[in-house]
């Protein structure tokens, strides 16, 4: 049994694909262990990271075509160099991106597959713990879906040919036999991230740090789950295809709503399966992960569902989603809700329920109402409060958008706010008003902050990591470089964890 720890803590938020490295995106290399140690010199006691779930259209994790996989892009060459499987000039020639700033995920499709490939030609396959891997068989649907990708030219699964598009079984039989080697590659990629990830946690658990993981609610239509499992898990129409999608209904911030585009659950199938899929799947994230938030929880009170077909979320209908019932055997496992969005009490008799605690975002704490629940002065005990999401503007950004009135409305909240506090209120620079926003979160009644690297930086519009309904060259691509891990950042982290007990 996976116990919550009680305790006042900080923490932050990083991508890994974020951490310098010289492969063109953050590996699970020498970057990673570096920035593992800075948050200890900064007695950070989680690290946050988004979903390790492979990307492709979009580059989102929130999209990825495998929630049964791991991004091999965040494989590291430099260990592979160690074992012998590389050499070095195997990859270095390789201009990976023409901006250490910005991923290029172009490029990552491209070649980063062609090194591994040579790894593999190295790599010794009679060792038990790749025979023992194989046998466990957790990543060959995987490994199949990429291979059955490259055949396809990479089409959706849609549009592959009928057999291979509804799995017949004896299609997939015969095709896996005739494409054994690339089978066995795909794997070979998920045990190499596999293994890196779990060297890199347990030097992370060593030095007293945990791991926050990032579970979507949904999956892609174009994934292996919906590929395979789409009778079983997701609402259909009489030919097995999603016949509904997810979204949000249009709100303040986008007059068409958002349109996900994701397959819906058929609940009440999954239901009398005692939700046997989504339990397995908590469970193996927990084998990854000391922590886990779970996106869009409002989801699982109600959901908003769209027609195939349609180009908006203007017209949808609001459905029942299983409610608390789903984490019946889950409470005493440390989950963090995202209970962000449209907000009524359904899902706030669901959260009471479950005991999770749910978010707090200062970004979204303006807007006149005094009794604003994500307002500082306003949280309780059991929440995880943060500066902003992966899905927010920084915060200087955000105050630097800011004009005449409101500017100044803000600016009369926030010091309202921070004497209510009694933590200080600097304004001298934009870099000094963001310091003051994250010590005023430290100061909270909230058992958790976590705060966005770009936020504790005071990193401005650039460094945003994504802008929710756009798909533009500037999400999930910012980098952050090795001389922007400043040893005074870390030693202001520590003194608030030390004034605010954390």
């Amino acid at each position: 049994m996976i116990k919550v720890r009680k305790k006042r803590k900080a923490g932050v938020l990083m991508p890994v694909t974020a951490l310098p490295s010289d492969c063109g995106i953050g590996t699970l290399g020498a970057g990673a262990y570096e920035f593992v140690d800075w948050l200890k010199s900064a007695d950070m006691q989680l690290w946050q990271v988004l979903p390790l779930l492979p990307t492709s259209y979009g580059d989102s994790p929130y999209q990825s075509y495998a929630e049964c996989g791991l991004n091999y892009y965040l494989i590291d060459f430099a260990l592979l160099v160690k074992e012998g499987l590389l050499k070095e000039e195997e990859y270095q020639n390789e201009a990976w991106s023409t901006d250490e700033r910005r991923v290029d995920y172009g490029k990552q499709f491209e070649k980063k597959a062609e090194v591994l490939k040579k790894a593999f030609a190295r790599f010794d396959r009679t060792k038990k713990e790749w025979q023992a891997f194989l046998a466990k068989g957790e990543y060959y649907d995987f490994a199949l879906f990429k291979a059955l990708k490259k055949h396809f030219g990479d089409r959706a699964w849609t549009e592959w040919e009928e057999p291979y598009k509804n799995a017949d079984e004896k299609t997939l039989e015969r095709f896996a036999a005739e494409h054994g080697e690339e089978l066995a590659f795909w794997q070979f990629t998920q045990y190499l991230t596999l293994r890196q990830w779990r060297a890199l946690k347990a030097y992370a658990n060593g030095k007293g740090i945990r791991i926050m993981g990032d579970m979507p609610i949904y999956v892609a239509c174009d994934s292996v789950e919906t590929w395979l499992h789409r009778r079983e898990l997701f609402l259909v129409d009489e030919t097995g295809d999603p016949a509904l999608q997810a979204g949000v209904p249009p709100d303040a911030f986008c007059d068409d709503g958002q349109l996900w585009g994701n397959p819906v659950y058929d609940w009440a199938l999954l239901e009398k399966t005692g939700y046997r899929w989504w339990k397995e799947r908590i469970g193996k994230a927990f084998e990854l992960f000391d922590v886990i938030r779970i996106d869009h929880f409002r989801g699982f009170d109600r959901f908003f569902a769209v027609e195939k077909g349609a180009e908006t979320a203007k017209d949808g209908e609001w459905l029942p989603g299983p409610g608390a019932a789903l984490f019946k055997d889950f409470k005493d496992y440390p989950i963090v809700a995202e209970d962000l969005g449209v907000i009524d009490n359904g899902v706030r008799k669901m959260m009471k329920k479950t005991g999770y605690p749910g978010m707090k975002v200062f970004s979204f704490a303006f807007d006149g109402n005094e009794t604003n629940e994500h307002l500082p002065s306003q949280y309780k005990k059991n929440c995880v409060a943060y500066t902003g999401t992966h899905d927010n503007e920084p915060v200087r950004a955000m105050i630097e958008g800011m004009l005449g009135e409101e500017r100044k409305s803000f600016e009369i909240a926030l010091e309202r706010e921070c004497l209510a506090a009694d933590t200080p209120y600097i304004t001298e620079t934009i870099e000094d008003e963001v310091e003051s926003v994250v010590e005023l979160l430290f100061s909270t009644k909230a058992e958790t902050v976590i705060v966005p690297m770009h936020d504790v930086l005071a990193f401005g519009a650039e460094a945003r990591i994504n802008a929710p309904a756009t798909v533009t060259g500037g999400n999930w691509t910012f980098r952050y470089t090795e001389k922007d891990f400043k040893r005074r950042k870390a030693a202001w982290l520590k003194e608030l964890v030390k004034k605010y007990k954390r």
